[in-house]
């Protein structure tokens, strides 16, 4: 369970830095803010412009807490969380990026995000990204708590 612990948060800090990044003022891999949107957006409405640098740094400190959650229930760290909110946190993280790597292949996002190259990239990479994020979510979850 380390290994996987270990993966996933490495995975997890990558993506909260790289959304850190983005909040600064960033582009890559975009070349400038309307490619970057298009890249890692894909919606109808953002394809001119990226997210506001508040709402990049709260998904970054969100993907940091899950981070440090899928820590905690590798046996890595000790928990700095009470069982009644790292259980549930376990569960809701899992929910979200499972529903989350569903739902980039269904008819309503492609619908909500026919932007390319966002479009084919996530079906390529990010929704098989969160779906495997979610199944080790899950997997750490059951394990951890039934250790």
């Amino acid at each position: 369970m380390m290994m996987l612990a270990s993966l996933v948060a490495l995975a997890l800090l990558a993506i909260a830095l790289l959304h850190a990044y983005w909040g600064g003022g960033g582009v890559w891999p975009g070349s400038d803010p309307a490619d970057l949107a298009r890249r890692v957006a894909g919606f109808r409405d953002s394809a001119g412009s990226t997210q506001s640098p508040v709402a990049c740094f709260l998904v970054a400190a969100a993907l940091g807490f899950c981070a440090v959650v899928a820590l905690v229930l590798g046996g890595m760290i000790p928990s700095p969380f009470p069982f009644f909110i790292l259980g549930p946190a376990a569960l809701l993280i899992t929910i979200v990026f499972l529903g989350r790597g569903i739902a980039g292949y269904t008819p309503a996002w492609r619908r909500l995000t026919p932007i390319e190259p966002f479009a084919r990239l996530d079906r390529l990479y990010y929704s098989p990204l969160c779906l495997l994020i979610g199944a080790a979510f899950f997997t750490l979850g059951i394990r951890g708590f039934s250790a």
